[in-house]
């Protein structure tokens, strides 16, 4: 209606102030004045005018409620996730336009957010059952000691230490998951190799112990990231490995290599036949897969959850496999150290 508006004024602008108001009788006949174009013309452009006017709120009524429509779905669906309810999804309908890809990407959100929120919350459960047990310990200990005054003390006080031991490993493990996830850390230069080397021979006497030969190999193999993290999540994964073994003549495998774009870091061990379905469970918390042949190192059922946060926030990927003859074979792949000369 704008637009007809000013058409309207440009045609009186240019045109009709230049006709004559009143008709002129001419030898050829008759020529109309203004006011009579304006009579003649004024009725019809009033109806076009109504024309429009109805045309266009219900046309444009329509049309916004059609345009809108999915905007409503996804408002809705904002409201009930920002109620808590997760489960919910738009599922939008029909071609994939702006709102379609919208939609999409949104369900995508909700459902990474419910997968989230439940693995946080099977972890909470597990932490505090796992928190719980050393504490009930120590509250019967202390029971049977307080009814029982000829107990033995020093027996007393070294089943307290244990239990109070693995208290402490199991809250610092959840600290150092909590600081992987949060990703508050220095990055710097480092050499999975070296890692490797070291994580050897610090749980060298443990190997040496349950009769499990550990062989390092691999080349320099240079990553970016932090190394007191990166040396925790090759110690796991050489632990796991000698602790997850066979009772005797076990062994272990540790190599580097190095890629154009990435650097790996891979761990393999005798052991159990495991199956697919059991190892794609052994990275969530607290899950062991096989009894351990010795308890003087239990663990706190962390270290794959621990190895898998680390590797994530250094943006890697991990991979976790049976192998055939039976044992694990755990693959680290991490981005590789820019080159000082060219800085990629």
């Amino acid at each position: 209606m704008v637009a007809v508006a000013l058409l309207l004024a440009v045609v009186w602008a240019f045109l009709l102030r230049y006709v004559p108001a009143t008709a002129i009788q001419t030898i050829d006949g008759f020529v109309p004045g203004r006011d009579d174009l304006v009579r003649a013309f004024a009725p019809a452009a009033a109806w076009a005018l109504l024309f429009l006017l109805v045309f266009g709120l219900l046309g444009g009524w329509l049309l916004a409620g059609r345009m809108l429509a999915p905007l409503t779905r996804i408002t809705r669906a904002t409201r009930k996730a920002a109620s808590g309810s997760l489960s919910h999804r738009i599922e939008l309908e029909g071609r994939r336009d702006e709102f379609r890809e919208l939609a999409d990407s949104f369900d995508a959100m909700l459902a990474r957010l419910e997968a989230h929120l439940a693995e946080q919350q099977r972890f909470a459960a597990n932490a505090s059952h796992e928190l719980r047990t050393p504490l009930a310990i120590t509250q019967t200990l202390l029971e049977v000691a307080r009814d029982d005054p000829n107990a033995d003390n020093g027996r007393l006080v070294e089943r307290l230490r244990l239990v109070n031991s693995r208290a402490i490993e199991l809250t610092e493990a959840l600290l150092l998951l909590t600081r992987a996830d949060r990703r508050s850390f220095t990055r710097e230069q480092v050499d999975l190799s070296l890692l490797a080397e070291e994580a050897t021979e610090t749980l060298l006497p443990i190997a040496e112990a349950r009769g499990v030969d550990i062989e390092t190999t691999g080349a320099v193999a240079l990553t970016v990231g932090s190394p007191a993290l990166l040396l925790q999540l090759t110690t796991n994964l050489v632990h796991n490995a000698i602790v997850h073994n066979l009772p005797q003549g076990g062994t272990v495998q540790v190599d580097t290599a190095t890629a154009p774009d990435s650097v790996t870091l891979t761990v393999e061990n005798t052991g159990k036949t495991l199956s697919p379905q059991l190892v794609s469970t052994l990275t969530e918390p607290f899950h062991r897969g096989t009894e351990r042949i010795r308890s003087d190192h239990p663990g706190v059922g962390l270290g794959l959850t621990i190895v898998t946060s680390i590797v994530h926030a250094h943006d890697g990927t991990l991979a976790v496999a049976p192998r055939p003859d039976g044992g694990l074979r755990v693959a680290v792949r991490l981005p590789v150290a820019p080159s000082p000369d060219t800085g990629r």
